[in-house]
């Protein structure tokens, strides 16, 4: 009786149960607005290209400015998106299901210093690492099979 003798009991199976099998809960790692407003969000608008205002019903406003980011990406790109979120979004940030990058402010002021920034940071050949769009009637990442990285 090997699970008695460790504490399982089948009456309650959960009782006592360590794992870390899994990520955490993702909503432990909102922006303290957006918990706030679960559930009691009224709106959205697209201020510009790229930028995004939601309200909630008690006023609080949640702006987003989203830019393309890519489906492989290297630590240092991760750390580089890290260090914009923790400069600029009080470390928070989200991955969209088309793999774009969404940084969270809780003020507009906040905004155009974070735009500057992405606007900013250039590949060596000049293009942007992180293009501000996708929002609306524009184009945003294009998702496809990845047959080659694991064939």
């Amino acid at each position: 009786m090997a699970f008695i003798s460790t504490g399982y009991h089948l009456d309650q199976p959960m009782e006592n149960r360590f794992t870390d099998i899994g990520p955490q809960k993702y909503d432990e790692f909102h922006l303290p607005v957006i918990a706030k407003g679960k559930g009691k969000w009224l709106y959205h608008e697209i201020i510009k290209p790229g930028v995004l205002v939601h309200v909630a019903e008690s006023g609080d406003e949640v702006y987003t400015v989203r830019c393309g980011g890519a489906r492989l990406m290297s630590v240092t790109h991760i750390r580089e998106i890290c260090e914009i979120a923790d400069k600029h979004c009080d470390g928070h940030l989200r991955f969209t299901t088309r793999n774009n990058i969404e940084f969270m402010v809780d003020d507009k002021s906040k905004v155009d210093p974070l735009i500057k920034d992405l606007e900013s940071r250039k590949f060596d050949g000049g293009s942007f690492k992180f293009p501000i769009g996708g929002t609306g009637a524009g184009v945003t990442n294009i998702i496809h099979t990845q047959g080659w990285i694991h064939c």
